[in-house]
């Protein structure tokens, strides 16, 4: 409504000046308002007629379907159901501005009245209503991801490779290196967020870029996130690849009205007309700290699908997954482990060259005993325990999901527990959060729930936010000794002699 005031009462100013202006007289005004008046009532009309002409054409169809089969109905001598059905008929065909959704509501409600009549136009209506709903619902949930030939799907995958003298350097060097051979061969591409520029990012993984590439690419701007996220929404649907930097994985949460509405919607809202391929770079999980140390994955993934959910364990896989979102046409969102920029990784002598296929979990341990599903900082945390485990015998089959949006697009985790038919699921959301989201994908999504011997757990942070300093974070987030209590007893409530609690 306030909207609407301040338009009006623009309007009202511009039409006193135009007066007192003498750029135009009473008459000519109100003559050129009572003609746009109605050229904008004609449009209104043309348009609503457009709209229902088709709506129209369907409603016909199933009237028809439904004349056919009270007549075969008659013939079957089942005079209730065909009056039902003839009343049904005249509501159908009564209504004034009919919607799709009286035409399935109806039909829904015929198949019901003629259950028990067996004829061939009740088959004839059943399949029409299904080939219906199905044209239909394409109109409406279609391209929430790209349906395009730049889709996700259609990049060519190249792995890592290594020389025999390939370095091992901290992963901030890793994703630094990625990014100049990115900016070298995407002329396009542009980086701005907080402290990006001239310091090269809180972590360094952007060092040098703006002095190699120009603060016209590489740039520093202001603590405020919505209008980061709406710079780069905005250079994306124009031809600009952004990476547009989010300081701290919990700073996202201001952005997160935008992302949401905005940025994931994009190709939904426009069927694929328009795409907006921003990448957004942010950096969280552990940190031994009350802020920029919570991991609050569920309130992102349930708020953005229409977006790539990257959630990388190390940085030599978020470079791969970088390059993978820049030869697409999808809007991603890119988590980096916050303290990973100090830990060693080998350096790929393929850098920004090599993908990583998103959607699609890696098996970074083998096991036999167990399944133990999990994703980001948390990898490290439980191949540690798996180590642990192995010790007493117990041998675990670790997957780093790798991406939460999409999830596990091959069931590979079914496959897995087919092998152990035991699940943990680890991470650091809260309870009931991205655990939960990751239980309902694999039990209800992937029907693995008949492939397990013992009942899913799922081991998370705290309820509160990690608590300050190296010890609020061991009672906060699940480290490698919780996790090795956690499977040991699992195992041991599946064979108390084999697998004793030693701890």
């Amino acid at each position: 409504r306030m909207e609407w005031e301040k338009e009006f009462d623009c309007l009202t100013r511009m039409r006193a000046w135009m007066l007192e202006e003498k750029l135009a007289t009473e008459k000519e005004i109100v003559d050129v308002e009572e003609k746009s008046a109605a050229r904008v009532r004609k449009l209104k009309g043309a348009a609503w007629d457009a709209y229902t002409a088709p709506i129209r054409t369907e409603l016909k169809t199933a009237v028809e379907l439904y004349s056919v089969l009270r007549d075969e109905i008659v013939l079957l001598n089942l005079p209730e159901v065909a009056e039902s059905v003839a009343v049904e008929w005249n509501e159908l065909v009564s209504i004034r501005e009919p919607f799709r959704r009286d035409i399935m509501v109806s039909t829904h409600k015929v198949l019901q009245l003629t259950a028990s009549a067996n004829c061939s136009s009740r088959n004839a209506l059943q399949q029409w209503r299904k080939s219906f709903n199905g044209d239909v619902k394409e109109l409406y949930v279609s391209h929430l991801y790209s349906e395009g030939k730049n889709q996700i799907a259609n990049v060519h995958h190249v792995n890592a490779s290594y020389d025999s003298d390939s370095q091992s350097v901290n992963g901030s060097e890793i994703i630094n290196a990625f990014f100049h051979s990115a900016f070298a061969k995407h002329n396009n591409l542009v980086m701005f967020g907080e402290d990006t520029g001239k310091l090269g990012d809180v972590n360094q993984g952007a060092v040098g870029l703006q002095e190699k590439f120009g603060e016209v690419r590489v740039s520093d701007v202001g603590i405020r996130e919505c209008t980061i996220l709406g710079q780069a929404i905005g250079l994306a649907m124009r031809g600009i690849r952004p990476i547009a930097e989010i300081q701290y994985l919990d700073y996202l949460l201001y952005s997160l009205q935008i992302m949401s509405d905005d940025l994931a919607t994009v190709q939904w809202r426009t069927k694929g007309g328009q795409k907006a391929p921003v990448i957004v770079r942010t950096r969280g999980h552990r940190l031994e700290g009350v802020w920029h140390s919570g991991s609050p994955m569920a309130a992102i993934i349930n708020l953005v699908r229409g977006m790539y959910v990257c959630v990388p364990r190390n940085f030599v896989q978020a470079a791969g997954m970088y390059n993978t979102l820049l030869q697409a046409d999808e809007p991603g969102l890119v988590v980096e482990v916050l303290n990973g920029y100090r830990l060693k990784e080998k350096l790929p002598s393929n850098i920004g060259e090599y993908t990583v296929e998103l959607g699609i979990p890696e098996v970074v341990r083998n096991g036999s005993h167990l399944t133990i599903v999990t994703y980001g900082a948390t990898v490290k945390v439980v191949l540690d325990a798996a180590t642990m485990l192995a010790k007493f015998g117990i041998e675990c089959e670790v997957v780093d999901v790798q991406t939460l949006l999409p999830f596990d697009v091959h069931a590979v985790i079914a496959e897995s527990l087919k092998k152990t038919s035991r699940l943990l699921i680890v991470d650091e959301d809260m309870p009931g959060g991205t655990s939960a989201y990751i239980l309902d994908k694999i039990v209800e999504e992937q029907k693995a729930y008949n492939l397990l011997d013992s009942p899913p757990r799922t081991l998370t942070a705290a309820q509160n936010r990690p608590a300050y300093g190296t010890d609020g974070n061991y009672w906060s987030k699940p480290e490698a000794e919780h996790v090795f209590d956690a499977v040991q007893s699992i195992m041991n409530e599946s064979n108390p002699d084999l697998f004793p609690i030693t701890i």
